[in-house]
């Protein structure tokens, strides 16, 4: 049986791949870039997790989940860039005007990384945008050179990683991660 990535509907298994051990701790929910910077300080503790959970009942939900069986494995967050911090931020140009898609984390559970599930977890987050009629879809990963990504600050993805799945670079930016430059990669979907 291979990985199998869909929509993410469930707020349970969105919780364990990037909500808190604790309910009360301000982790990211991966929120950052999807909320205005405002509301994501604003949040706080419990109130993130429900935040989340809100926009998981909206269309079109804010990632994709990545399953082994019924054992979540991996995330990756995509969504209309319109409606993520991306469309204002000053350090990842706009290319065009067309109505992109962003994909801005990928991450894999413990204890399954090293088995390809980010190159699952980036074409399911593609075929996603292209269901919804996404024209293209960009990413913000580091351009490591091959360099070791710390752990951290993986979840931005690695040159690498978007190449293989057919991103080109399109332009570069000026924001860094862990230190390293990040590169606008694009894959048109029309």
């Amino acid at each position: 049986m291979g990985i199998e990535v869909r929509p993410a509907t469930s707020f349970d298994d969105v919780a364990t791949m990037v909500g808190p051990k604790r309910p009360d701790a301000n982790v990211c929910w991966c929120l950052s870039y999807r909320l205005p910077s405002k509301e994501n300080v604003a949040l706080a503790g419990p109130e993130r997790g429900e935040r989340v959970r809100e926009l998981l009942g909206e269309d079109p939900p804010p990632g994709v989940l990545a399953y082994d069986g019924d054992e979540v494995v991996g995330w990756a967050a995509v969504h209309p860039r319109a409606h993520t911090s991306f469309a204002r931020n000053r350090k990842i140009p706009h290319v065009d005007d067309l109505d992109v898609w962003s994909l801005w984390c990928v991450r894999v559970r413990p204890g399954h990384r090293g088995q390809g599930i980010a190159h699952d977890l980036v074409a399911g987050a593609v075929a996603h945008a292209r269901e919804r009629g996404a024209p293209a879809i960009e990413g913000y990963p580091v351009d490591n050179a091959g360099a070791k990504v710390d752990l951290t600050m993986a979840y931005v993805g690695t040159r690498a990683l978007f190449e293989r799945a057919g991103f080109v670079k399109a332009a570069d930016t000026t924001s860094r991660s862990n230190g390293m430059p990040r590169v606008l990669m694009r894959l048109d979907l029309r």
